[in-house]
């Protein structure tokens, strides 16, 4: 049994949802709301809830917007103050993980670190603790993430092809891939040696700020400037902070280090995961009738099928939608605001926030 006694998790928490419109907003993300299956509380929460039975909460760190702040702690009250880290700009996620993992080494020169993401869909819970600790365990002699087994010929999600057996159900990564095409996907899946790239990490914190600094220099700048800064004092670590984030490069983890570490390990896993990328990822994790609808207190379907309705409108107890001789659409509608939208086509939800921001309408983002 893997020590899990230096265990700390950086749940990420900074994304903005945009394919989420017009549930989520810049500050009401996907990740603060309740799109899970059989929970009434936010992705956050549900994330942080599933992982305390290998981590507790008072070695979780939560990495988000600093304009999220207050709302990220309502989310998740239990936790202390200062579990929660702000960046002053997103810098998408190799500066966010690579600056959480120094305040985690800070705290725990020992640490072993899992990163997260905070908004997913884990359908299975206990077997992703199994591969939580598998990876773990692989992560004290490699930098190792999960990849997920695909179900689909999937175009949107990047790949991660398995190379040669590492130990008991883990493989060293021989390439990540990106996103292909529909015949690639269709041969990556028949050949059953790629994976889809979860975006979970495992890794001595040590070892990730080495591979940062062999890495990404520029990203590593910052950091020690930051560390620096620390051990002067809170208000210089401050700016410190805000300086190094106007100047890193917006690059992700994967590509700063992870395609370039060697060896790095991967962990297949298989416990009804899914990203919620799109309204259609909730319709198709949602209960359904017998002619594919959503099941719905406010749905009414007649000659309709396989449509996803979803009102979050402080009425909503009095009103009913119905769809007559439609299907495949997506119905969403909060107070200020409704989204009709066929299905297929529900990752152009953002072009409506593209839209919004055109016109200026900031206050419907």
């Amino acid at each position: 049994m893997t020590d899990l006694s230096h265990l700390h998790t950086i749940v990420l928490a900074g994304g903005s949802g945009t394919r989420f419109w017009p549930a989520s907003r810049r500050l009401l993300p996907k990740q603060l709301l309740s799109l899970a299956l059989g929970s009434n509380g936010s992705l956050i929460a549900d994330t942080v809830r599933r992982i305390e039975p290998l981590c507790p909460a008072e070695r979780v760190v939560v990495a988000t917007g600093a304009h999220l702040l207050a709302a990220t702690g309502e989310a998740l009250p239990w936790l202390a103050p200062d579990a929660f880290l702000g960046e002053p700009r997103a810098k998408n996620t190799a500066p966010c993980i690579a600056w959480a993992t120094a305040v985690i080494a800070r705290r725990d020169p020992k640490a072993i670190v899992m990163v997260v993401p905070s908004d997913h869909h884990i359908g299975e819970p206990e077997r992703f603790r199994e591969a939580l600790a598998t990876a773990l365990a692989s992560a004290k002699v490699a930098i190792t993430t999960i990849g997920i087994q695909p179900t689909r010929p999937e175009t949107g999600y990047g790949y991660i092809e398995l190379g040669e057996p590492a130990g008991p159900s883990v493989f060293r990564v021989a390439r990540f891939v990106e996103k292909p095409n529909r015949a690639l996907a269709e041969e990556y899946v028949q050949g059953g040696r790629h994976l889809w790239n979860s975006g979970m990490f495992f890794f001595r914190a040590a070892a990730l700020l080495e591979a940062v600094r062999e890495f990404a220099p520029e990203v590593w700048d910052g950091i020690a400037q930051i560390e620096t800064a620390a051990r002067i004092s809170a208000e210089a670590e401050a700016g410190a902070m805000r300086e190094a984030f106007e100047l890193f490069p917006s690059v992700s983890i994967d590509y700063a280090v992870m395609e370039k570490a060697s060896p790095l390990h991967v962990v297949p896993g298989d416990f009804g995961w899914s990203d919620l990328g799109s309204w259609e990822s909730a319709w198709e994790l949602s209960p359904k009738d017998e002619q594919g609808n959503s099941i719905s207190e406010h749905g009414v379907y007649v000659d309709a099928h396989d449509n996803l309705v979803v009102d979050l409108s402080s009425a909503r107890r009095e009103k009913v939608i119905a769809l007559v001789g439609v299907e495949g659409l997506c119905v969403v509608q909060t107070d200020d605001a409704l989204l009709v939208i066929p299905r297929e086509r529900s990752q152009d939800v953002r072009r409506v926030v593209e839209a919004l921001t055109l016109a200026k309408r900031h206050d419907k983002i």
